[in-house]
């Protein structure tokens, strides 16, 4: 009978409630989950992914509201060895997982040797800063069921690791006695966690219905302060205006994927709230340095300042970035502001005259078929115009575009991308100016400084010194130092804004994080 009962319960909160108010204690979310095809930590990807995730799993340390400053997660306290090789955390004490199984440091150890050793998605990132499953054991130690050790495998900046394992997937920490219950032929459990949770959040993972629904019940043996709510139905909903309609009718408390157009009618709605928060990248447009053209740093100038930054961001950006000219994202520390680029045609014309093109020339913009970007390109396209810069459009699927600049074969093309999900400098450096090798053979596709043939021994020194910089002070300077020389050299990535993302929900719901890479739903309420 309690089954039957929660089953009507659930159909119920699928199909939308009758009285137009969903239930106090159950927050009904809306959003797009075409990405979303595993439960595994280890295999997912995508930031809706990391959305769900974030509920059901801890990382050993989280980001404050603000989405700068690290915080205690599982871990009560840490601390980074004067050589900057290892970090030791301190495990709260007497933490549960939702089994009832005890949290501990060999579950921590667990957790990152088994996503190296299944070599799945999420197994990318420590590997590119030097863990294998081969170094495993040394690099992970459960130095006692309530202390875990870090060490590094090569120099680098621990926070900038501390950082990343905040994330859900890389970081998250499952309950190994569990998960190795449902071990099926040595895949350490990664069948069963298709579908099934082993965390210790706030919520367990009920059921999960691939392009339909996820539901999570709260978990009675949560470590931290008890969730208002009892449920989470997050609903499959990839057409915004079917978000609009629900959030106006009451049947949903959250809209997490809503276009421009119906976010600007929801924000005329009293009873509805429009939020939006700076996330990872920027928008911009870049230049192949391969062409003789952009090869010309003047050529790159040029562009600079045939931008309308600010048309751009108030008439198409909105909903989707902020003003935004520098190539590290605002909440990374050491960010310096702007430099005041503006669209001035005059001094465009004067630097191409010095670049030998004083009549300008015909190129063409690569750009996706999604409104934001194509409009930011006609705009520029525009403005290159009134500089003699005559530029086709051509547009085409995420596939066809940066397949495009992946194989080199570009001129101009408006993106978005450059790292950032961690407020460190070298998220976005590494991204968007770090080229090691710019042969054509290297094939060093992940760095879009490789992408568009941009290569300076110098930044790249630099960029190296200053991850392993010990003296915070000194890593700022040497940071700061950086994005000045950016300036100067004119590389071929010139942001114009900074990625944001904007949700929808009932004015009576409180504490909503909107970021999907720092979103939890345990600290949200719901008001009269």
């Amino acid at each position: 009978m309690r089954h039957l009962m929660a089953s009507a319960a659930l159909a119920a909160l699928v199909a939308g409630t009758a009285a137009a108010e969903t239930p106090k204690d159950q927050l009904i979310v809306a959003f797009n989950m075409n990405n979303v095809l595993t439960m595994d930590p280890a295999a997912i990807t995508g930031g809706e992914a990391v959305q769900i995730l974030n509920n059901v799993y801890d990382a050993l340390l989280q980001f404050d509201d603000e989405g700068r400053n690290l915080e205690p997660r599982l871990a009560e306290a840490w601390e980074i060895a004067p050589d900057n090789m290892s970090v030791t955390f301190h495990l709260r004490p007497d933490m549960e997982f939702a089994s009832g199984n005890p949290v501990t440091a060999e579950d921590v150890a667990w957790s990152f040797k088994r996503t190296l050793t299944l070599n799945l998605a999420q197994a990318s990132g420590l590997k590119s800063r030097g863990y294998s499953a081969e170094n495993a054991d040394e690099m992970f130690v459960a130095a006692d069921p309530q202390t875990f050790v870090l060490n590094l495998p090569e120099p680098g900046d621990p926070k900038m690791i501390l950082m990343y394992l905040t994330q859900a997937g890389i970081g998250s920490i499952l309950d190994s006695k569990l998960v190795m219950e449902h071990d099926d032929g040595g895949d350490m459990g990664q069948g069963w966690l298709t579908n099934n949770s082993a965390g210790s959040g706030a919520f367990s993972l009920q059921q999960w219905r691939s392009n339909e629904y996820v539901l999570m019940t709260r978990n009675d043996e949560f470590w931290g302060e008890a969730p208002a709510m009892k449920r989470v139905l997050m609903r499959h909903l990839p057409e915004s205006q079917s978000q609009r309609l629900g959030l106006e009718q009451g049947d949903l408390d959250v809209g997490l994927s809503l276009a421009a157009s119906d976010l600007k009618a929801l924000e005329a709605d009293d009873d509805i709230t429009v939020k939006t928060e700076t996330s990872a990248g920027f928008y911009y447009l870049a230049a192949s340095a391969a062409d003789e053209k952009y090869a010309n740093p003047k050529v790159r100038e040029a562009l600079r300042y045939l931008i309308d930054y600010k048309g751009i961001n108030a008439a198409i950006m909105p909903y989707f970035g902020v003003e935004r000219q520098r190539v590290v994202n605002s909440k990374a520390f050491g960010a310096l502001s702007d430099p005041g680029y503006a669209l001035d045609v005059d001094k465009a014309k004067a630097l191409l005259a010095e670049a030998g093109y004083p009549d300008g020339f015909d190129t063409s913009i690569r750009v996706i078929s999604t409104q934001e970007f194509l409009d930011s390109a006609t705009a520029i396209q525009g403005t290159l115009a009134q500089a003699g810069i005559n530029a086709e459009i051509i547009t085409g699927d995420g596939g066809q575009i940066y397949g495009a600049m992946r194989a080199r074969e570009f001129e101009l093309l408006v993106g978005r991308g450059g790292g950032g999900q961690q407020p460190h400098p070298d998220s976005n450096l590494r991204a968007l100016v770090y080229n090691p090798d710019n042969a054509q053979e290297a094939g060093l596709t992940n760095y879009q400084g490789w992408r568009t043939s941009f290569f300076d021994p110098e930044l790249n020194g630099l960029i190296e010194e200053a991850l392993v910089e010990p003296d915070q002070a000194k890593q700022t300077e040497m940071y700061e130092t950086i994005q000045q020389m950016i300036d100067e050299k004119v590389i071929p990535i010139q942001p114009f804004s900074e990625r944001v993302v904007t949700a929808a929900f009932q004015d009576n719901v409180q504490g909503l994080m909107v970021d999907p890479w720092t979103t939890r739903f345990e600290g949200v309420t719901k008001g009269e």
